[in-house]
């Protein structure tokens, strides 16, 4: 048998890669007029960050049972579980306490990131066990690839940001940036500030050179996400296509109703599989 990957459905990775590496996939939760969805599992609105609605991690007994199910496939080989940031979610806390009550042979990894910034930890794991890397094995292809992450956010509007709670310092601009259309970064597994600006065009732009320095002229993966933006998100593909000439044609996908009721509509979204330096 074979060491099994379990993610979170906030990795965003897509139905083909899912099947392609049989990575399993655990629902996160949106909490909206007092009823309980889960991602990837019940139907949501398509316009959810449009309302009031909450975000909450994967339950304790989800986890559990991902985890004990994954582990008997595997035929006692163990089972790497790689989850979206401490800082931005309980998941992977509560994954790591679940973990705990099966045994060594489960280990949680911290993706320090989100959307594909996750999933790529996760696809770097699942093409280790695919190879027959035991399980402190894959458990380091991860962490190489937690280390190689980048990911970055522009914003359209600020008001789901404050309500999330979810960017870290944002109190000393986020009440008097009236026009600001924000680049963010994941750092250090927390949402951050990377550069005020105060149009969608320039803060896009902004986002295109900061991924470009980071990938260079060597191959890369990256992938790009939008919340409600299909026709900005392929237009940031083709212009890293056009820029990255080394690297395959970026995933793109949708940033989530998990994610997009953090940041609201019309974000996109890069993430990137960085080289080693």
């Amino acid at each position: 048998m074979t060491v099994v990957v379990v993610t979170d459905a906030s990795s965003r990775l897509p139905a083909d890669l899912l099947e392609k590496w049989a990575i399993r996939v655990v629902p996160l939760h949106v909490l909206l007029d007092g009823g309980d969805l889960r991602d990837g599992v019940d139907e949501i609105p398509d316009d959810v960050y449009r309302h009031h609605a909450t975000t909450a991690a994967a339950t304790p007994a989800e986890l559990s049972a991902a985890y004990r199910q994954a582990l008997a496939d595997s035929g006692g080989d163990g089972v790497v579980a790689v989850h979206i940031s401490s800082a931005l979610s309980g998941t992977c806390g509560v994954g790591e306490r679940a973990a705990a009550d099966i045994g060594s042979a489960v280990r949680v990894i911290d993706s320090r990131s989100a959307a594909m910034g996750t999933g790529f930890v996760a696809l770097e794991a699942a093409r280790a066990a695919a190879a027959g890397a035991d399980l402190d094995a894959v458990v380091a292809a991860a962490n190489s690839a937690v280390s190689r992450s980048h990911a970055f956010i522009v914003v359209h509007g600020l008001d789901n940001l404050r309500r999330s709670g979810r960017i870290g310092g944002a109190k000393a601009w986020l009440g008097t940036a009236l026009s600001l259309k924000p680049l963010l970064r994941i750092e250090d597994g927390k949402l951050v500030l990377a550069q005020r600006v105060r149009t969608v065009t320039k803060a896009t732009a902004a986002m295109l050179d900061r991924v470009c320095e980071i990938v260079g002229d060597t191959p890369a993966a990256v992938a790009v996400h939008h919340v409600a933006n299909p026709d900005g998100a392929n237009e940031v593909a083709a212009a890293l296509a056009r820029r990255l000439p080394a690297c395959e044609p970026a995933i793109v996908t949708s940033l989530g109703p998990v994610l997009g009721v953090h940041v609201g509509p019309g974000a996109v979204a890069v993430c990137v599989d960085a080289p080693a330096p």
